[in-house]
């Protein structure tokens, strides 16, 4: 009898809205497009709830317990493959980080046995070749860790010893060395610098604040976050962090590629589930965005799923966007998707910002009379600085204010004089709405306590005479 090689669990049927079938139909196809052969296409299926510890092998089924699901693992799991006394050779298939271990590569052993205290030699992507002694070995138990002696071709391992073992490499003998096929790991997509806080309320909030302390922190994701690249640049005080996500702290910056002459960018692959009075506005925002649609399908419980092509720029800060535009209702995944052509321009920020001219503290009085020129990201007697953004110009240019402008003592009291200024609550962006709203020029400053914008040249004067210049 010929053995599935895959098995498929559709979780979450505990959900409202669930639609199990077309879901095995799309993983069907998904098959098909693969080149699957017949025998692939025999998979066994199950349906599960993981929350409610509940699987069944047809929809309709009652069941109160993972008894199908275990079943099927039982009868169609493979036997684990390798010859204990063969070469050693275990390929690192994700790695972790423990302060008083070290690094820790786990990934399956291919062939051979492992003790604590064997010399081995870890093959980098790169050809380098490490010598190093096991230190620590881990085998599994359920979902526990557990510390063993040995281990033997077939187990999945958890190893320490050296902590410059990565994803995608061979662990193998020394004598006799067994590389295996290096997994390669997607390359980023986005770049941002990470910097040293230099403005006016520098230190008065965090710990941890100096470039030493950054780039120690900086190394030690790298610990355990294969997908990022941290390196120095010509400033002593910043760094260049480059990765697959949205969360940064200044403006990001994405990653090109040029191939025969033509200049490509990376794309996403975004998979939307909507209801379907929102569809509109959440295809004319990635629309404008250079999004492409490439699938719509609607279902019969008044949702639709969208599918598009969209550039990774053009979800910097769209997730709260179409949070807001859903109502909370929406599903949003995506995925690298590949390089492709260049699509042009995406319309950024329209509208200018306000710019503190002082250092000091807001007023109420100041705030009040210029509440007509915009939004304020900030409240009355909060500390701002100049060349600090507090709020959202009404108009395409930026306009320099001064916010701490105080109302000046007389001694004649008029009508009203003593009434509190009529102002709206302060817009309070997160890090991922800062992300959209900053642009080339300005920085978004984070500090433990506090989320500010501003721009990256502080005087007044100079910005004006390099806004000229540029």
């Amino acid at each position: 009898m010929l053995v599935p090689e895959t098995v498929n669990a559709l979780n979450k049927i505990d959900r409202p809205n669930i639609r199990p079938h077309e879901v095995l139909d799309s993983i069907f196809d998904l098959f098909v497009d693969l080149k699957a052969d017949d025998h692939q296409l025999d998979f066994p299926v199950v349906y599960s709830s993981a929350k409610d510890g509940v699987a069944k092998f047809e929809i309709e089924d009652e069941s109160d317990n993972l008894e199908p699901l275990l079943k099927t693992i039982v009868t169609y799991a493979r036997d684990a493959t390798g010859e204990r006394k063969a070469p050693f050779q275990l390929l690192v298939s994700a790695i972790e980080y423990d302060n008083y271990v070290g690094k820790i590569g786990t990934g399956k052993i291919h062939n051979g046995t492992v003790k604590v205290g064997d010399r081995l030699l870890l093959m980098k992507r790169n050809s380098a070749k490490i010598a190093f002694t096991i230190t620590k070995l881990y085998l599994y138990s359920g979902l526990e860790k557990v510390q063993t002696k040995k281990a033997f071709a077939g187990d999945i391992v958890s190893v320490a010893g050296t902590d410059k073992i990565d994803v995608g490499e061979t662990v193998t003998e020394i004598e006799n060395p067994q590389p295996l096929p290096v997994i390669e790991i997607d390359r980023p997509t986005l770049a941002v610098e990470f910097m040293v806080n230099d403005s006016p309320l520098a230190g008065n909030d965090g710990k941890y604040v100096t470039s030493r302390q950054l780039w120690e922190r900086l190394q030690r994701e790298l610990q355990s976050n294969v997908s990022l690249q941290v390196e120095r640049t010509s400033s002593g005080d910043s760094f260049e962090v480059r990765g697959r996500g949205e969360l940064q702290l200044s403006k990001p910056r994405v990653m090109f590629r040029e191939v025969d002459g033509k200049k490509l960018e990376p794309f996403e692959h975004v998979i939307i589930d909507a209801n379907e009075e929102f569809t509109g506005s959440v295809i004319e925002k990635l629309s404008e965005r250079k999004g492409e649609m490439v699938n719509m399908a609607s279902g019969s419980d008044g949702y639709t799923r969208l599918e598009f092509k969209v550039p990774s720029r053009g979800l910097l800060g769209y997730r709260n966007e179409f949070i807001t535009d859903t109502r909370g209702t929406g599903l949003l995944n995506h995925v690298f998707s590949h390089y492709g052509p260049y699509c042009g321009d995406i319309t950024g920020r329209t509208k200018g910002a306000l710019i503190s001219l002082k250092n000091g503290e807001s007023s109420a009085y100041a705030l009040d009379n210029l509440k007509d020129r915009g939004v304020f990201f900030i409240e009355p007697g909060e500390k701002v600085y100049a060349g600090m953004i507090v709020g959202a110009h009404n108009r395409e240019a930026d306009l320099t204010v001064n916010v701490c402008k105080t109302k000046k003592l007389t001694n004649v009291r008029a009508a009203g004089s003593d009434d509190s200024a009529n102002l709206s609550p302060a817009r309070k962006l997160t890090i991922e709405q800062g992300l959209e709203y900053i642009n080339d020029d300005e920085l978004m400053e984070i500090t433990p306590i506090s989320i500010r914008f501003r721009k990256k040249i502080l005087d007044h004067s100079k910005r004006k005479i390099s806004q000229k210049k540029g």
